[in-house]
């Protein structure tokens, strides 16, 4: 396919005058630590998340590790949530922390009254832009069958709300946002997938190494079928297994999601940069299809795909697309 867009790319289209992304939001909510230990931690991996905020000229607000000031965090999360809604720019709100689970409900312990999946899916219900929730507490399982939903990405560290230990996933998390390395297509940014995918693979490494019984694994879902798809069943950036036979891949929105772009997804206008996102959706959707289309169908709807794909790249002046090999 790599070579099949790279002989397309003399095709043009005028260039595109949309105005440049929406500032991205990032809230980093920190729980109620429970020991001194946990509370040093915690601040650490807040610390990395406003680090990687910084670059992405992203606003960042952190709840959770300041003086309370009268308003409770809980009050203060569904306020900034709020406000958040209607921005329209890419929203990411990550939790760093402790969770329970009762056997029905999921909680995120805050300082203060604790919020439920069910609280939190209630205070998003209303965001019109693109949306990341990241839990990185235990017994956060719960919160993607609560949370997932259209043009959203919902990744947590465990994958029910039945594992109640200590949850690392967020530490290593924190680190691979950032992590040149975790750039797994070498298109010069991580995306909120490859992240994932590196930290998973660390967190399962960690186990191993300690000749522990692992007691989180995490999971993403990115196409709103609340199932959820853990790190190992990626093959690169694609997932190669499904939750269940009639399941959509999760993978490709998570993929289209970077806290810091590079430079050409960053100069890339909105309107492109939306439609670019449509088009990978849809040629992820038909390869997915390729065994039910047969041989020749399958070919005959990716070409104009790939046509309008390599257009939209050489509006931008992209030399080929080989310079983008994960999006083939």
């Amino acid at each position: 396919m790599t070579i099949l867009l790279a002989s397309l790319c003399s095709l043009a289209i005028g260039p595109a005058d949309d105005p440049r992304p929406v500032q991205a939001r990032v809230v980093v909510v920190i729980g109620a630590p429970g020991d001194p230990e946990y509370d040093e931690q915690f601040r650490s991996w807040a610390d990395r998340w406003a680090d990687a905020a910084s670059p992405a000229g992203a606003e960042l607000i952190r709840i959770g590790d300041d003086e309370p000031d009268g308003m409770d965090d809980r009050d203060r999360l569904r306020e900034t949530l709020a406000s958040s809604s209607s921005a329209g720019g890419p929203l990411w709100v990550v939790f760093i922390g402790h969770g329970t689970f009762d056997g029905q409900e999921a909680k995120f312990n805050l300082r203060g009254p604790d919020v439920s999946a069910a609280e939190l899916a209630g205070w998003l219900a209303g965001t019109t832009g693109p949306t990341a929730v990241i839990n990185c507490a235990s017994a956060s399982g719960p919160f993607i069958n609560a949370l997932s939903g259209g043009d959203r990405v919902v990744v947590t560290a465990t994958r029910s709300g039945d594992e109640q230990n200590l949850a690392r996933f967020g530490g290593f998390l924190s680190e691979a946002i950032a992590d040149p390395s975790a750039d797994l297509d070498k298109d010069d940014q991580v995306s909120l997938l490859e992240a994932y995918l590196m930290a998973g693979a660390r967190v399962a490494e960690f186990y191993r190494t300690e000749a522990r019984l692992a007691t989180e694994h995490p999971l993403l879902d990115d196409n709103g079928d609340g199932l959820g798809t853990p790190p190992d069943w990626f093959r690169g950036v694609r997932a190669t297994k499904r939750p269940a036979d009639d399941a959509e891949a999760d993978g490709v929105r998570a993929h289209q999601f970077h806290l810091i772009p590079s430079d050409r997804e960053r100069d890339m206008p909105a309107e492109v940069r939306a439609r670019r996102d449509e088009l990978e959706a849809e040629i992820a959707d038909l390869r997915d299809r390729k065994a039910e289309l047969g041989e020749d169908a399958y070919y005959e709807r990716l070409e104009p795909l790939l046509v309008e794909l390599a257009r939209l790249y050489r509006s931008l002046g992209s030399p080929d697309a080989e310079d983008d090999p994960g999006r083939d």
